[in-house]
């Protein structure tokens, strides 16, 4: 089981934008002494009622403080994005990072997102998949020429590459059905989102394996995104979490984010409700035996967990990561 430590991106408008960079780097710190196998973040524009660092600059900034660590995007938007600028901000940061970066995409459900970069949801997958087609040709050909339906390159040479052979990992985020066996037939790594009850995961992956081996791909990596909170007693965990992590959702009911989700599942319920299956909030005990349950169900073998939101206080973001570093994580490596 590896562990990755999703750094929090989103802070409310009233904090000092520079400082919480800097307790980014603080987090990613501690993070690695604690034993994480690797960093995330992820993106969104026009974010209120949080401010935003964009992904790879900020990825860039904390890979300084993640020595030896994997750096993952997850995720990029990818319809909203010019694929030759990707390719080679991503073959940048593989080179950053020793080899250690991973390309996390998404096609994203925001309208407001689509209609500032000049683009509509409707043509969200088409343009990520085209997009995903013509930055695998830029990282793995010597002479690339590309003409679709969204974008057009001139035959060229091509010399930035990433430095893994043949690309950085790629990590596809999906909700619903449809992506999901999309993504297992293209053979990439399923992003499990962290809004997903275990009992809609546990479905969605024999659908996702099955498209695997019907595609002949081989199993990869199956990484599982979590809302955190581990506090030494089980008792102070929900509390201590809810007054951050309740409004964090109650913004992504706002931004639709539940729409995404398949079964017509709403975050517009009661926390406890909401909370429930979702998120973990516990003491290390609890923790590790949620780990384990996530793995002998699911088959899950990385686990990334998000355990500060906007308003938190830097310090019960760093007694938690000592925690996972003292009592859960060296369970998971002996």
């Amino acid at each position: 089981m590896r562990f990755g430590f999703f750094v929090t991106n989103q802070w409310t408008a009233g904090e000092d934008f520079s400082q919480k960079i800097r307790d980014a780097e603080e987090q990613v710190r501690l993070a690695r002494q604690a034993g994480f196998d690797l960093i995330a973040t992820g993106q969104h524009y026009l974010s209120y009622p949080y401010q935003m660092p964009t992904t790879l600059p900020f990825l860039a900034r904390l890979s300084a403080s993640a020595e030896g660590m994997r750096v993952a995007a997850t995720i990029v938007l990818l319809p909203l994005h010019q694929p030759v600028d990707v390719a080679e901000s991503v073959a940048t940061l593989d080179a950053m990072t020793g080899g250690r970066f991973i390309f996390g995409v998404g096609q994203g459900y925001r309208d407001e997102e689509f209609l500032s970069f000049g683009t509509t949801m409707r043509d969200r997958m088409p343009r990520l998949l085209e997009s995903l087609d013509l930055i695998k040709k830029l990282w793995t050909q010597d002479e690339v020429e590309h003409h679709g339906r969204f974008f057009s390159v001139p035959r060229v040479k091509v010399a930035t590459r990433p430095v893994q052979r043949p690309h950085p990992p790629i990590w596809v985020a999906a909700n619903h059905d449809a992506a999901i066996a999309r993504a297992g037939r293209m053979g990439y790594a399923w992003l499990v989102n962290p809004h997903a009850t275990v009992s809609m995961v546990e479905g969605q992956l024999r659908l996702f394996r099955d498209e695997l081996k019907r595609a002949g791909k081989a199993i990869p990596e199956l990484p599982m995104m979590r809302e955190l909170y581990v506090a030494p007693r089980r008792e102070d965990a929900f509390s201590l979490a809810r007054p951050y992590l309740e409004p964090k959702y109650k913004a992504y009911a706002d931004w639709g984010q539940d729409k995404a989700l398949p079964g017509g599942e709403s975050f517009a319920v009661p926390f406890e409700q909401l909370a429930r299956d979702r998120f973990l909030t516990g003491s290390p005990e609890d923790v590790v035996g949620e780990v384990e349950r996530y793995r002998d169900r699911l088959g899950v073998d990385t686990m990334i967990f998000r355990l500060q939101w906007p308003g938190m206080p830097q310090r019960q973001a760093l007694e938690q990561i000592e925690l996972m570093g003292k009592h859960v994580i060296p369970r998971f490596s002996r």
